[in-house]
């Protein structure tokens, strides 16, 4: 067994953290002495560890205590979605660092980059921040398996998903003139739903989840707003519709 300030020894964090951990629910002590004093055995080991690799990921306390505090919460699934994440953030800094160097060759003369290469990098960030969303939003098991998924494809691949992609919110922008109930609108949707396959399998409930997240988070409201001020509520309401016609 673990005093606090052992274990916040141990695990390079504050008494204080601890402390507000199990003020919130995040982590229990595995037992309380008479006279107050918290002890942890490893299975709150392993759980602040848990609480810590999430943080890692930049997922806010609440959330984490949301998924860790699930009945059926599956450490082994989730080690692996931490790992294949923790990958992914390193291939990203990797290509980072091969962008820098191909700048300096480019503005010294030594090769050219077209405009789009200057940016390609980014657009893998922007990636990773929905990743990031997907972690929060659903089982670690399930990201785990769309990180896969997502990986195996080829850059070309990537980049026709991606095509086809901007092209299907292009399309449904066209037509939301003609109403979120309209043929052409529940058509562009089904095609919206049939490109999530690229990366998951998405049931009814989780499509109408994803759609409202657009939304009514900031951080994917912002890249929707970016193609049309009103396309985000406009796909929460189009993707309702269309889950309750195909119940």
């Amino acid at each position: 067994m673990y005093t606090v300030k052992q274990l916040a020894k141990l695990a390079g964090v504050t008494r204080r953290t601890l402390h507000y951990y199990d003020e919130v629910g995040l982590l229990k002590p595995s037992r309380n002495s008479d006279n107050g004093y918290r002890y942890y055995d490893e299975e709150a080991l392993i759980r602040l560890q848990q609480i810590l690799l999430y943080r890692e990921l930049d997922m806010p306390l609440d959330q984490i205590r949301a998924v860790i505090n699930q009945t059926d919460f599956d450490i082994l699934a989730a080690l692996d979605s931490h790992k294949s994440a923790l990958r992914k953030r390193i291939h990203h800094l990797e290509n980072v660092i091969k962008t820098v160097e191909d700048t300096i060759d480019h503005l010294k003369g030594k090769r050219k980059m077209t405009k789009k290469q200057l940016f390609d990098v980014f657009n893998e960030e922007q990636i990773s921040d929905y990743e990031k969303e997907a972690m929060q939003m659903y089982d670690p098991a399930i990201v785990n398996a769309s990180y896969q998924k997502w990986n195996n494809y080829s850059r070309s691949e990537k980049e026709k998903i991606g095509e086809e992609g901007n092209a299907i919110y292009l399309d449904i922008i066209a037509t939301m003139p003609r109403g979120a109930d309209s043929p052409e609108v529940q058509s562009c949707i089904a095609r919206w739903h049939r490109h999530m396959e690229y990366f998951w399998s998405p049931d009814k409930d989780q499509l109408v989840g994803l759609a409202e997240h657009y939304s009514t988070d900031p951080r994917f409201k912002k890249n929707f707003d970016k193609i049309h001020p009103d396309l985000a509520e406009f796909m929460a309401k189009a993707v309702k519709i269309y889950v309750d016609r195909v119940k």
